[in-house]
């Protein structure tokens, strides 16, 4: 067994001999390993290995490092003019291209021709036809003291707030045709659909509700002639109209037939040309209306926004601005690009009659992206009480109660004004002449968040009321209990919570890793080009031309040889333990 130990020993140190060249258990000097143990035990013993002394390297640092990234190869000449010429025109390119990142700014030249209104651009195919989820809530004022009241008993009016009522809104804008001026026109379009799903009560539900067509006209013939008045108070006896009738909710938002009403129709079509009336309708009437938008070829601020209203850039019904300005307003599909956090925006809507100041009251984000939020300016609806410059609101020199705005002339001549919800913000008057009424800011107020960069409206929630401002109807039969009185008849809330998945996520990368992705770009490029005219640099003027360095071949070579030994050494300590084994079971 010992005589097979010393074989097998000297076949390996044979093996390692050959493979780093050591005669008779001496060492190379460039060698890796060499053996220090070459004295034969008595039994087996593994010969011990230390490692030899590698070349010195050079002590020059910058040497030293290009040769290890460079692998030794920058000190042959031909090389070295290559690798210095490549370094510097990359270094120059990236500079280059870095510096033009800046000057041209390829993000803002994008989002001027994605803001700019063009067919087939994702804005203005947004502001087309809108795919957000676009609901009406309508809230109706119950009368539930009908009888107490108009007997006398009651000295007030007592509402309960019923809904809502919900509906989808289907906005869009459409034959939309291209003008030469930066400009363009389109039909206004809000058909509606009920959704019972999303609504508090049904379309049947029995209410008690002012007869708008009555007090209309009592209202407007209160001052008629005595022959006139006789003729109506007859007209109103016979019929049996009364003040307060009870109809479904249906009707009085989307028209109920009234004798009244026909033989207005009938006799004074100029004025009422529709036979039947209900409020929502009313408001919905956009047979016949276009409006002028601005495409941002111009002026990319006012993408989106009114030029002018049925061909004119101002509201007929007012006399002077600011009440009758229309320009430069918003339908809220889409508001001015690049909003500055003090700017006032406007909405208009034509049901409300003009246009209304929007300001900043903070920041949010929505869907992914920043926002400005905006409610309707403090004292907007003030009626020139204590803002002079609304005294234009003041139809005919008859300034209505701050919190009160007069739209009559945008109703058909009907009595109607405009407060918020519940009479928030409104002369407290109001709130004490009826019961029932419970202004909450928390409810009422209406929001806005829009997108600064883009002017899009990431959330919105507009909330107004629509009531009956009645003059003195003493001459008018079974009307004199509504003689100077504000009614209330309804509430609207219009509203989106958030945009649809796959258009946030369009914008948001539009709007947000577009410009962080540019920013990135620069400064790589900016860094890497003066990184590489740095190392072309060092590699021209720091690095010695006649150093030679030690070849990487070599290390390769002594890394293979070692490999190859432990490879044989474990070959043969299986071996051994091999024959141990046999051994022991023999004896």
């Amino acid at each position: 067994q010992c005589g097979h130990r010393s074989d097998t020993m000297k076949y390996l140190r044979s093996v390692f001999s050959a493979l780093t060249g050591a005669q008779g258990g001496g060492a190379r000097d460039n060698t890796l390993y060499s053996a220090v143990n070459t004295q034969e035990p008595l039994g087996f013993q593994e010969p011990v290995y230390a490692p030899t002394t590698v070349p010195e390297r050079s002590l020059n640092p910058a040497i030293a490092v290009f040769d290890r990234f460079l692998q030794g190869r920058l000190h042959q000449k031909k090389q070295r003019s290559k690798w210095v010429f490549l370094t510097m025109v990359l270094g120059l390119f990236a500079l280059t291209f870095g510096s033009l990142l800046i000057v041209i700014d390829p993000y803002s030249i994008i989002f001027t021709m994605k803001t700019t209104f063009s067919e087939g651009t994702d804005t203005f195919e947004m502001w087309r036809k809108p795919p957000i989820k676009l609901f009406l809530k309508v809230y109706l004022f119950n009368v539930t003291n009908k009888e107490e009241y108009m007997s006398g008993k009651d000295s007030k009016l007592k509402f309960q707030q019923v809904g809502p009522y919900t509906y989808r809104e289907d906005m869009s804008h459409g034959n939309v045709t291209f003008n030469t001026n930066g400009t363009m026109n389109s039909i206004p379009l809000h058909p509606l659909t009920w959704i019972p799903e999303l609504s508090n009560g049904t379309e049947d539900d029995l209410l008690y509700l002012p007869n708008i067509a009555l007090l209309s006209i009592a209202n407007v013939m209160n001052d008629a002639t005595f022959f006139t008045r006789v003729g109506l108070n007859l007209v109103i006896k016979k019929t049996n109209s009364e003040a307060l009738v009870k109809m479904t909710a249906k009707e009085f938002m989307f028209g109920y037939k009234s004798t009244l009403l026909s033989l207005g129709n009938t006799f004074m079509p100029s004025w009422i040309y529709f036979d039947k009336l209900g409020l929502i309708d009313r408001m919905y009437d956009f047979d016949g209306d276009t409006s002028t938008i601005y495409t941002g070829e111009t002026d990319i601020r006012l993408s989106g926004l009114f030029e002018n209203y049925n061909s004119r850039p101002y509201l007929p019904q007012w006399d002077a601005a600011p009440c009758n300005t229309v320009s430069g307003a918003s339908d809220g599909s889409k508001f001015p690009a690049l909003i500055k956090p003090n700017d006032t925006l406007f909405f208009f809507r034509k049901s409300l009659c003009r246009s209304m100041p929007l300001v900043r009251v903070g920041e949010d984000w929505v869907s992914g992206m920043n926002g400005y939020r905006y409610h309707f300016r403090k004292g907007a609806l003030d009626n020139g009480h204590n803002e002079t410059a609304n005294k234009c609101f003041c139809r005919k020199g008859n300034c209505l109660p701050a919190g009160l705005i007069d739209v009559t002339d945008c109703y058909y001549g009907f009595p109607i004004a405009l407060s918020y919800p519940h009479f928030m913000e409104a002369d407290k008057t109001l709130i004490d002449s009826v019961e029932g009424i419970q202004p909450n800011p928390d409810i009422h107020t209406t929001d806005f968040v829009i997108n600064p960069e883009s002017g899009l409206p990431l959330q919105l929630s507009v909330k107004m009321q629509i009531n009956m401002a009645l003059g003195d109807l003493s001459n008018i039969a079974n009307c004199k209990l509504f003689s100077h009185t504000v009614l209330p008849m309804l509430w609207t809330e219009i509203y989106f919570d958030e945009l649809p998945t796959s258009m946030a996520t369009r914008f948001y990368i539009y709007l947000r890793v577009g410009p962080i992705a540019q920013t990135i770009f620069t400064y790589l490029f900016l860094i890497g080009g003066m990184s590489f005219i740095l190392l072309s640099l060092a590699s021209a003027f720091c690095i010695p031309k006649d150093i030679k360095l030690k070849d990487t071949t070599t290390w390769k070579e002594e890394a293979f040889r070692h490999q190859v030994v432990e490879k044989e050494m474990n070959k043969h300590r299986l071996k051994e333990t091999t024959n141990n084994t046999k051994w022991s079971k023999r004896r």
